[in-house]
């Protein structure tokens, strides 16, 4: 992964000169005043004084006895988004030494207060890249209190430092004045985000279905086992944001998982309270206020509580002080929060996981007019934005995961929230040679939620073959540049697509070097009433096209006599009235056996000598299968479905 460094300040050379003078370091780029702070909140803030941790407590530290979810509280600044995230990412040690690399190196305390240069760095993760951001540690006070992100502990500082450079990153602190859970996880950690709605609606009206339910727990216990981060929120209805509800949560609020289990329950007395099971299903979340808990079932002195064992209570971690953070059911848990993201970790360097991952990556940009056309409401200019194309191997249905990310300004700056742009992707089936771009929609194997969010992710199952996945904005015309991640269990490879066509000349796309006159899409739907000549073994057949010199072989269907392929390939032809050959072969461990042919004429469906006339590249034809022989072959065993279409236009497809 690249490492870039934020406004060139390299943290060791500073280091070095400023621990050699003998005084701190300020920062130049990032000064204590109100351009830091931003427009925003100073006009809110009064007697604002910009002081070091050491000048407010003799024994600060950047780290005391370890890190912990419990370090950071939020102070005076909605970016409770970003506390929740420092909280569920101190949770997973290896992840919090990533964004703090060498903690305790840069620690100034004990035997090296003589040499303290008063900088201290951290790492985010920006469009693909790892970015180190340096801050000196002048933080904003009040009347000796850390105005903003503070830790429970006053002598630590960790947490204030962390909130600083990520400040930095975006340009004040008043930028993180509102803001996405999810975003800040994926800066802590470069995982995908996953959103996921509870509720159709912020008055709440469920969808999510028992079963849906339980499967849901299942998996976001077996996305937390494998160190994904996770939150949660309840969406605001108007006017009533940071409201409490009547049990005691924070609506508009961001609250982070830092656990989920299932707790035995037989034998306490519980059992009938909880529709007889033997164990309940229960997560624990964290209030970044540190206050402000969940009063329901499980909440810190509630009944159930009771009923539970010490050693029980012992092993889920149990407290019953107001510190944030407390344990809830899931069913109370679907039905009083909305939101539910997952930032998953794939294929990363810190763990092993039970699935490896290939992780493909693009930048590109939507400029218009020629490659900013919309969503697919604007069927006139969609195909007109950035086309990648990539392949599905295996046999069966393979998991594919994409992230879209849209990008910041050249100096690595966060976008705004104010200036994020709606953005999506759709994924085409396409034809299984296709190296050009779309000009004709082509069968949805998949779109995205368009939201205004930095990332959209999508992960589904998709068939074997060939794919082109458009990233868009919602609306024709806007620009902006963008991070295309593709994740598969198999090498598969991004690849934009560019030309509109072959080039010309010479063309070495139907083999003859020639230039093409038509193209045609050929495609194999499905066989019938196949007859297999092998003695031993079983029938599996498949397409084998050969035009103007080139071939294209389909994968083999297992133990079918009437095959489905939807195998469709492009040809650019230089010799139009030429046939093309389609043979349907018995695949075997040895050798593989012929089972019938025919050869069909391709012309271009306005063509006066083309028999089947304009309707023909929206029919389908059943043709016969012969034998191999050039002449007087006979009727062989079965009939083969296809489509063809040729056009004069090369771009027409």
């Amino acid at each position: 992964m690249v490492h870039i460094v934020f406004k060139e300040q390299k943290y060791e050379k500073i280091r070095k000169h400023h621990q050699e003078l003998g005084v701190p370091w300020t920062d130049p780029t990032f000064p204590a005043n109100d351009s830091s702070i931003g427009l925003g909140k100073t006009r809110e803030l009064r007697g604002v004084e910009w002081r070091r941790p050491s000048d407010l407590s003799p024994n600060a530290q950047f780290v005391i006895d370890g890190f912990g979810r419990h370090d950071v509280v939020q102070g005076k600044l909605g970016n409770c988004w970003f506390v929740a995230a420092a909280s569920v990412l101190a949770g997973v040690p290896p992840l919090w030494q990533k964004v703090v690399p060498d903690h305790q190196d840069q620690e100034w305390t004990g035997d090296k207060k003589d040499k303290y240069g008063g900088i201290f760095r951290f790492q985010f993760w920006q469009f693909g890249k790892w970015v180190e951001v340096c801050v000196d540690d002048l933080i904003p006070t009040r009347e000796g209190v850390p105005i903003f992100t503070y830790s429970t502990n006053g002598d630590e500082y960790w947490g204030a430092l962390l909130e600083k450079a990520y400040a930095k990153l975006h340009g004040s602190y008043d930028a993180l004045n509102g803001g996405n859970l999810s975003d800040a996880l994926v800066d802590f950690t470069g995982g995908v985000s996953e959103l996921i709605s509870l509720h159709t609606d912020s008055e709440g009206h469920k969808f999510i279905e028992d079963i849906k339910k339980n499967e849901l727990f299942s998996r976001v216990q077996k996305e937390v086992s494998e160190h994904a981060l996770v939150c949660c929120a309840i969406r605001p209805v108007e006017g009533e944001k940071e409201q409490r509800t009547d049990m005691g949560l924070v609506r508009g609020h961001a609250y982070g998982i830092t656990a989920v289990k299932k707790l035995p329950i037989s034998g306490t007395g519980l059992v009938a309270f909880f529709k007889g099971r033997e164990k309940v299903a229960l997560v624990r979340l964290r209030n970044p206020w540190g206050q402000k808990e969940w009063t329901g079932a499980f909440s810190d002195l509630s009944y159930e509580w009771k009923n539970v064992s010490p050693r029980e209570k012992e092993k889920l971690g149990l407290t019953t002080e107001d510190d944030g953070e407390f344990w809830m059911p899931w069913d109370d848990f679907v039905q009083h929060f909305t939101d539910l993201s997952i930032v998953h970790l794939i294929n990363t360097s810190h763990f092993s996981f039970s699935k490896t991952w290939h992780e493909y990556t693009r930048t590109d940009s939507w400029t218009k007019p020629e490659r900013a056309g919309g969503c697919l409401n604007h069927p006139e200019t969609f195909l007109i934005n950035p086309q990648f194309r990539f392949d599905v191997g295996g046999k069966g249905d393979e998991e594919v995961i994409i992230q879209l990310s849209q990008n910041y300004n050249q100096a690595v700056q966060v976008l705004p929230s104010k200036d994020k742009l709606v953005i999506g992707f759709h994924i085409m089936k396409v034809e299984s040679n296709r190296e050009y771009r779309v000009h004709q929609q082509r069968p949805g194997a998949g779109t995205s939620d368009y939201i205004r969010s930095r990332h959209i992710f999508l992960r589904t199952l998709l068939q074997p073959g060939r794919y082109v996945v458009t990233p868009t904005t919602f609306n024709p015309g806007e620009e902006g540049s963008f991070l295309l991640r593709l994740f598969t269990n198999k090498t598969s490879g991004i690849i934009p697509l560019v030309r509109d066509c072959p080039p010309d000349p010479p063309c070495l796309a139907c083999g003859c070097g020639g230039r093409p006159k038509v193209v045609t899409r050929l495609t194999v739907i499905s066989a019938e009433g196949l007859q297999k000549n092998d003695i031993v073994g079983k029938a599996d057949p498949y397409v084998y096209l050969t035009c103007e010199g080139l071939n294209k072989k389909s994968v083999h269907v297992a133990d079918s006599l009437s095959p489905k392929w939807d195998y469709s390939v492009l040809f650019y032809r230089c010799k139009p009235n030429k046939p093309i050959k389609i043979q349907i072969w018995n695949h075997n461990v040895l050798k593989d056996t012929f089972m019938g042919q025919c050869v069909v004429d391709a012309k271009e469906s306005g063509d006066p000598e083309n028999p089947f006339g304009e309707e023909a590249a929206r029919n389908v034809r059943t043709l016969e299968l012969f034998e191999r022989k050039k002449e007087n072959a006979e009727r062989v065993p079965g009939t083969v479905k296809v489509t063809i279409e040729t056009f004069k236009d090369l771009e027409a497809v």
